[in-house]
């Protein structure tokens, strides 16, 4: 019986593990075809033509760059607090990744179908400032600690409008579990659709405090060079600075995939007669990394006053204004009791 029960145990213990694998694997490939394509956009925009020459077409640039920084020497500055400096960049990445846990592919595809699915994302996102503080204040020199004060400063302002937001989707559907949310999603509910009428206006401001948050361009103060000299992460190299890199690509797509999920209907396919699937989430994704992509290309650099009087003089107001409007629809009955139809099978 004993015996019985280790195997079944041990069974699920690696049903969830290739479960993982088959995600970070997954994610970590995409990210360096997704940086080939980042640097193509940009390159098409400057009217140039970008990574071309590593493997066919360049698709092999991103690969060479890992290998690059792989074999670089890591190099610690004197007086840093070693132990500090080296956990930094390995909480930013962890956090990163163990936050697609939650994120649903397709119905029933999701590692982790928790109930506070969106708290789980939304603590996640909360904590991966911590690398960067430590990251600063580690590496024993003003440059990095001021990009780490800038970057914390920045990354709460805009986590409160983020917070709002999501609130008035939570609201609306009744339940913290994303595939709920995405399933609340499927058809028109009450006097109108909850996603394309009353919470798509908010999308906009969620993609921009999702930028903010990620510290993407335009504002991508904390690592401005003008002034920082890079930053946060100025003092890393090698391993440590790509750990740093690739977690912060990594929090940018999973703000996509987050951005997909609210707003933009997840797995469901937005053109009646097709069927759902895995395919729909993936393709809302690199457009909403495209969007992510094309505001980098074209749009210059905030001061950082600028950032700040956005994040808590415009966003602040307009998403707790919405808050309130959300709840006073759904005290009245406008959603229609969307939560209850697709939990009851109705």
């Amino acid at each position: 019986m004993a015996h019985f029960f280790f195997e079944t145990n041990f069974g699920i213990f690696l049903f969830i593990l290739g479960q993982c694998l088959l995600v970070t694997v997954g994610i970590l490939l995409a990210l360096a075809f997704l940086m080939y394509a980042e640097r193509k956009i940009w390159a098409a925009v400057m009217m140039r033509k970008g990574p071309n020459v590593v493997g066919a077409f360049g698709l092999l640039q991103s690969f060479a760059d890992f290998i690059k920084y792989i074999v670089k020497e890591v190099v610690v500055p004197a007086g840093a607090d070693k132990v500090v400096f080296f956990l930094a960049p390995m909480i930013a990445f962890v956090l990163a990744v163990i936050g697609w846990a939650v994120i649903p592919w397709a119905d029933g595809w999701v590692i982790a179908n928790l109930n506070i699915g969106i708290l789980y994302i939304f603590a996640i996102s909360s904590l991966e400032v911590y690398g960067v503080i430590m990251g600063g204040w580690a590496s024993n020199s003003k440059y990095p600690f001021l990009g780490s004060l800038r970057s914390a400063a920045q990354m709460i302002s805009y986590e409160v409008s983020m917070g709002l937001i999501i609130i008035g989707v939570l609201i609306s559907t009744g339940s913290l579990n994303l595939s709920d949310i995405v399933r609340a999603q499927s058809g028109d509910y009450g006097l109108f659709n909850w996603y394309w009428l009353p919470h798509f206006p908010m999308m906009f401001l969620f993609l921009i405090s999702a930028l903010a948050e990620t510290n993407r361009a335009p504002f991508d103060l904390p690592e401005a060079e003008s002034e920082l000299v890079a930053g946060y992460q100025v003092e890393y190299s090698s391993t440590p600075f790509l750990l740093y890199m690739i977690g912060e690509l990594m929090a940018a797509v999973l703000m996509t995939a987050l951005i997909s999920v609210l707003f933009l209907g997840g797995w469901l396919s937005p053109i009646p007669g097709l069927p759902d699937g895995i395919l729909w989430m993936i393709g809302k994704m690199l457009f909403v990394f495209f969007v992510f992509s094309m505001i980098k290309a074209v749009t210059p650099r905030y001061r950082y006053d600028q950032l700040m009087r956005i994040g808590w003089k415009v966003f602040l107001p307009l998403s707790l204004g919405w808050v309130v409007l959300v709840a006073f629809a759904a005290h009245f009955g406008l959603f229609g009791g969307a939560y209850a139809r697709w939990a009851i099978g109705g």
